[in-house]
């Protein structure tokens, strides 16, 4: 605990902390090179933001495509509370039914929340809907507070603890936004707001969650990086007023790249929630990928019994086939390329000893085995690898049939193709080569 309580500085002119967001120029990282311990909490967990945040990237989903979402990431939690929490807008007929059909599955995980802006009439949904915990819109930058809200900051305090307060009347904890933290007066805004959100917490005897909201991504993972941007600073200093970490959640934005790194830390340094979307999937640059989150909880805390690692890959299918979501290629851990080779010498590596290639087991993992992309280097032994991962059989790389199939992929090349060999080429080149004995398909290949 801190030796004294943080007052609120009223200021008549804004913040804006221009020696670090000179606008005009790219944002400056500010060393003060003072470095703070790790404070791991012993449990960690990730909250879901796709049926909000994630709906401000695209066209709203329909109700019963939220409830399949729902249902996979219930799936991937496994009943452990890994992915404790999904928020959802309540201000459409949409919304409101989609809270109603995740509902009534009766999960204990994920929990159903809400998010509504500072205004009592909006609480009122929160009422309606019947939920325990809801978001609140409590903007905590001179940006919002001065810019946007054209108030002074005891002014905008006072409107968020009285919508904090009607929350805890009405027997609704509140989770509070503090929006656009990494721009914020830690010191004169910040902690005191945090501070009297304890008071109203120990009033109540209920608690009063913070989410530390980095509205436009200029969080720093380094620990030696001056307060606003550093964002183990921004959680140590929040622990020191006695915010307990349960009552912690990060909320990221990737503008520059650090969405991810800056989840895991803000759970370095006493955050115990961590606040993501599926395949990252928010506004503008997105939010930490919540399948990313998954792996790098079991890098950190080790392996959790219970949940369905590989149900992340079946909830990519469903994103790619039925909500037209465009995952990139290259992407990360579900991507169509993720574990593919096409370098001929690594195909032949991978023959060898999968690990000299593969970071890790995709097939038990993720139910996704390794594959090899066929073009002019793939040579050989990844026209090998191909077969075998397709058709029940083992063939030597050197095999006729195998270097037939080589030769007419040598001769696209030699015709100036620039595109790799589909799929539906190599499956013809097979049969031809093979004639009457085709081998037979594998089945229940993710390929």
């Amino acid at each position: 605990m801190a030796n004294k309580t943080p007052k609120l500085v009223d200021v008549a002119k804004p913040n804006l902390y221009r020696e670090m967001f000179p606008y005009n120029e790219f944002p400056a990282v500010v060393f003060d090179n003072k470095k703070i311990k790790y404070e791991i909490p012993e449990q960690i967990w990730i909250t879901d933001t796709t049926f909000r945040d994630g709906q401000q990237a695209r066209p709203p989903y329909k109700p019963e495509q939220i409830l399949r979402i729902f249902d996979l990431l219930h799936q991937i939690d496994g009943g452990t509370g890994l992915i404790r929490q999904c928020e959802f807008f309540l201000y459409s007929d949409r919304d409101r039914e989609a809270v109603v059909l995740c509902k009534e599955r009766n999960y204990k995980y994920p929990e159903v929340t809400g998010w509504i802006r500072a205004v009592a009439a909006d609480f009122k949904l929160v009422s309606q809907m019947g939920l325990a915990e809801t978001g609140i819109l409590t903007s905590a930058s001179d940006y919002h507070i001065f810019l946007k809200l054209r108030k002074t900051r005891s002014q905008a305090m006072t409107g968020y603890l009285d919508i904090a307060r009607a929350a805890l009347d009405s027997g609704v904890i509140p989770r509070c936004h503090f929006e656009d933290i990494t721009r914020a007066d830690y010191d004169g805004f910040v902690l005191p707001f945090a501070a009297e959100l304890m008071k109203l917490a120990e009033e109540y005897d209920k608690p009063v969650k913070i989410r530390l909201c980095d509205t436009l991504g200029f969080g720093i993972p380094w620990a030696g990086v001056a307060l606003p941007r550093s964002v183990p600073k921004l959680i140590q200093g929040l622990r020191q007023i006695g915010v307990p970490s349960e009552w912690l959640e990060w909320h990221g934005h990737n503008d520059l790249h650090k969405v991810q790194v800056n989840a895991a830390t803000a759970w370095l340094y006493g955050c115990s929630a961590a606040n993501a979307a599926i395949f990252g999937n928010g506004e503008r640059t997105g939010n930490p990928p919540l399948e990313a989150l998954v792996v790098e909880h079991a890098q950190l805390k080790g392996m959790t019994k219970g949940v369905n690692y590989g149900a992340i890959t079946e909830l990519a299918e469903y994103a790619r086939k039925e909500l037209a979501l465009e995952i990139p290629r290259n992407y990360p851990l579900v991507g169509k390329d993720f574990n593919v080779t096409r370098a001929g010498i690594h195909a032949d590596g991978l023959l060898k000893n999968e690990e000299i290639y593969n970071c890790f087991d995709t097939q038990k993992l993720l139910n996704r085995p390794i594959d090899v992309a066929i073009t002019d280097k793939t040579g050989a032994a990844g026209i090998k690898h191909w077969i075998e991962a397709r058709f029940e059989i083992e063939i030597p790389k050197h095999d006729p049939r195998v270097t037939w199939i080589k030769d007419q992929i040598d001769a696209e090349y030699a015709a100036d193709r620039v595109s790799s060999i589909s799929d539906e080429e190599m499956y013809q080149w097979v049969r031809d080569a093979f004639g009457s004995d085709v081998p037979k398909e594998k089945s229940g290949s993710t390929l």
